[in-house]
């Protein structure tokens, strides 16, 4: 069986997730699992944890890119211990790797180590440009989302409903939402 996985780091990636799983329905997976979490947040990733725990011997795990299954040798590696302790592989489709072989086993962990590097050289390089700027006094940090959207909490508040419901219309935190209300 072919099992579907997709992820988007943010809910504003609509158009991401749902390109993503129109790929994976069309490799032929039968079974999706999908969510919108950082990679970096590992123990958050409940789908990957239930897509982990649903495959069986013979299975393949398949995701559109590699960046969506992991961000870290070591993590990806880990995975693939997971996914090999059950007899079942990894297709990762942009790629073309299929670890039912050994050369893609292979590919796997060598490009596995080039998008590791390759994120970490994006990343001091943000880094040296947030320094750059604001050292030239232009950074102003991320735009505060969820206390612009402070009107529609209140609006949503006076009309009966709760935090956890106001925080899912809205697309914020549940935190964000007490926030604004006691500004």
């Amino acid at each position: 069986m072919l099992i579907g996985y997709a992820r988007t780091s943010t809910l504003d990636q609509q158009a991401g997730i749902e390109a993503q799983m129109r790929d994976l329905k069309a490799a032929g997976c039968e079974k999706l699992f999908s969510e919108q979490v950082s990679s970096v947040d590992v123990t958050n990733r409940e789908q990957l944890s239930q897509a982990l725990d649903f495959i069986r011997e013979g299975d393949t795990l398949v995701v559109s890119k590699l960046d969506r299954l992991a961000r870290s040798v070591g993590h990806l590696l880990s995975i693939m211990d997971a996914i090999e302790s059950k007899g079942a592989a990894l297709r990762i489709l942009n790629m073309g790797i299929d670890t039912s072989t050994p050369t893609g086993k292979l590919m796997l962990t060598v490009l596995g180590g080039v998008a590791e590097f390759e994120r970490e050289i994006m990343l001091e390089r943000q880094r040296e440009g947030i320094a750059k700027a604001k050292a030239e006094g232009k950074y102003k940090g991320r735009k505060p989302t969820a206390m612009a959207k402070a009107d529609e909490v209140l609006a949503l508040r006076a009309e009966g409903l709760g935090a956890t419901e106001i925080a899912k219309r809205l697309g914020i935190g549940r935190a964000s939402v007490y926030r604004a209300l006691e500004a």
